[in-house]
C-alpha cells in the first residue's frame, strides 16, 4: 500500500493509516470524510475496515482451542501466536506459545476483552480502538502476557517468517566473501572473530551457537542493528542467514570492550578522557532514547572502543523498539541485576528510564577505571541494598559535581524525576 495524491478538486489526499469515515460506496470509489472540511472520493481498494481481522495473517477463524494448540506446537516457535474466535459468539482468543515456563513449551490463552468505552484490550492499562492495534502492541510489548506476540501462525500451520521484509542483497551477505581471522571473544550466544570481507575490510563476525538462542532472535538482533545509524552506535554491516551457523558482520572496533580497555589504562588516563568517553555513551543512547529504543542491558561490557578511542554503544541482543517509552518483559526474562533499577528488579518494567540508571552505573564504571559495581556482594544482596536506597560510592576519579550526575540517575521515588541524556 502507498500514499496516493489527489488528482481532481473531488478526490482526497490518502496516507497509509489515515482514519476515515465512509459516508457511501460507489462502484470503484467511495465518499469519506476525514472532518467536516475535508471530505471526497478515494478508490474502494484503498479502503478496509480499521477492526477488520480477517485479512490479517494471524487470524484463524474456524478453529478450536485443542486445534489452536495443536498448530502452535507444531510450529514450536517462541511467541508463536494466532487470534481466533472464542467459544463465546463474538469474542476472541490470542492463543500463544512459550518455552518461558519449560522446556517442552506451553500455550497460553488471552481473550481480548473490551471496556465500558469500547476498547480493546489484553492488558487493561494498554487499551486500542480495534483489535489490530491491540495485537501491533503486543507484538512489541509483553506487558502482562508471558512473552511477546513474536511470530504469526496462519491457518495452514506457517509462520510469517522473521526475515520478512529484511533478507536483501543490501543487507544479506555472500558468506564465502568472508574470511575468517583470529578470536576475539565470546559471549552468551556465540563466538565472535575477526574478520576481513571481500579480503580488505576488517569486520567482527559474530557466529551464534546453534542451540543457544532462538533463531528468530537472531534475526530481531539484526534487524534492530540494521535500523540505527549513528556515529556512536556500532554499525551492522550485514548478516550471513542461509547457512549455519547465522552470522552477524558489523563494524570491527580495534580496542575492543570498553570494560577491559579501562582495565589495562587504570591511572594513565586524564579527567578530559574520562568524559569523553561517558559523552561518548550518552550520546549514543540519546540517539536510541530518540527513536524510542531500550538498550536494556548497558554497561561498559557491552560498550566498544575504536582505533582512535571513540566508544560504541554495542550488543543490540535485548534491545526492544517500544511503543510508548515502557517494556515490560516476559516473564523469566534474564536482566544485569548490578546495573538494573528498582522497577526492573521487582517489576521488570523497563523504559528509557532505566536506560538511564544503567547509564548512571556505566559512569561509575569509567571513573573507578573498570571496577565491579558492588563487587563481592551477591544479586540477592544488590536487590536488597538498592531496596533500602543504597548506592553506589563516589569513585576516587569523580569529582563531587561528576558523582552529583550519577546519583541523579539512580532516583527511585520517582523514577520519571531521572535526567535523559539530553541533560
Amino acid at each position: 500500500m502507498e500514499n496516493i495524491a489527489v488528482t481532481n478538486d473531488n478526490q482526497m489526499n490518502v496516507t497509509v493509516g489515515l482514519t476515515v469515515r465512509p459516508d457511501r460506496f460507489l462502484l470503484l470509489f467511495c465518499f469519506c470524510s476525514v472532518s467536516v472540511r475535508n471530505k471526497g472520493f478515494i478508490p474502494s481498494n484503498y479502503v478496509t475496515e480499521k477492526n477488520k481481522i480477517e485479512a490479517n495473517s494471524w487470524y484463524c477463524k474456524n478453529i478450536t482451542r485443542t486445534e489452536a494448540e495443536q498448530l502452535l506446537r507444531q510450529e514450536g516457535k517462541e511467541g508463536g501466536f494466532v487470534v481466533r474466535e472464542s467459544s463465546q459468539k463474538g469474542v476472541y482468543t490470542v492463543s500463544v506459545f512459550t518455552k518461558a515456563l519449560g522446556a517442552n513449551g506451553d500455550i497460553k490463552h488471552y481473550q481480548i476483552k473490551i471496556n465500558d468505552n469500547g476498547e480493546f484490550f489484553l492488558a487493561e492499562k494498554h487499551t486500542f480502538t480495534s483489535i489490530p492495534e491491540v495485537i501491533h502492541y503486543h507484538e512489541h510489548n509483553a506487558a502482562g502476557l508471558v512473552t511477546r506476540l513474536r511470530y504469526a501462525v496462519g491457518p495452514m500451520g506457517r509462520c510469517v517468517p522473521a526475515t520478512a521484509g529484511f533478507s536483501s542483497e543490501k543487507w544479506e551477505l555472500n558468506p564465502s566473501e568472508l574470511t575468517f581471522m583470529k578470536e576475539l571473544g565470546s559471549g552468551q550466544f556465540g563466538l565472535v572473530r575477526l574478520g576481513k570481507w571481500r579480503a580488505q575490510h576488517k569486520v567482527a563476525i559474530k557466529a551464534i551457537r546453534e542451540g543457544s538462542m532462538y533463531e528468530e532472535d537472531f534475526i530481531e538482533e539484526a534487524k534492530v542493528m540494521m535500523r540505527l545509524c549513528h556515529p556512536k552506535l556500532v554499525q551492522l554491516y550485514g548478516v550471513c542467514l542461509q547457512q549455519r551457523p547465522l552470522l552477524i558482520v558489523s563494524e570491527f572496533m580495534e580496542n575492543g570492550c570498553l570494560l577491559n580497555f579501562l582495565r589495562q589504562r587504570g591511572g594513565a588516563m586524564k579527567e578530559a578522557w574520562l568524559l569523553s568517553m561517558c559523552q561518548d555513551v550518552c550520546e549514543g543512547m540519546e540517539y536510541l532514547e530518540s527513536h524510542s529504543f531500550i538498550h536494556r542491558d548497558l554497561a561498559a561490557r557491552n560498550c566498544l572502543v575504536s582505533e582512535h578511542n571513540v566508544v560504541k554503544v554495542s550488543d543490540f541482543g535485548m534491545t526492544r523498539y517500544v511503543l510508548d517509552n515502557q517494556y515490560t518483559s516476559s516473564s523469566g526474562a534474564k536482566f544485569p541485576v548490578k546495573w538494573s533499577p528498582p522497577e526492573v528488579l521487582h517489576y521488570s518494567k523497563y523504559s528509557s528510564k532505566s536506560d538511564i540508571w544503567s547509564f548512571g552505573v556505566v559512569m561509575w564504571e569509567i571513573y573507578s577505571e573498570g571496577r565491579t559495581p558492588f563487587d563481592k556482594r551477591s544479586n540477592l544482596e544488590v536487590v536488597n541494598d538498592i531496596t533500602r536506597g543504597i548506592r553506589l560510592y563516589r569513585p576516587h576519579r569523580a569529582s563531587q559535581p561528576l558523582y552529583a550526575i550519577m546519583y541523579r540517575c539512580w532516583h527511585e521515588s520517582d523514577y520519571m524525576v531521572r535526567r535523559n541524556y539530553t541533560q
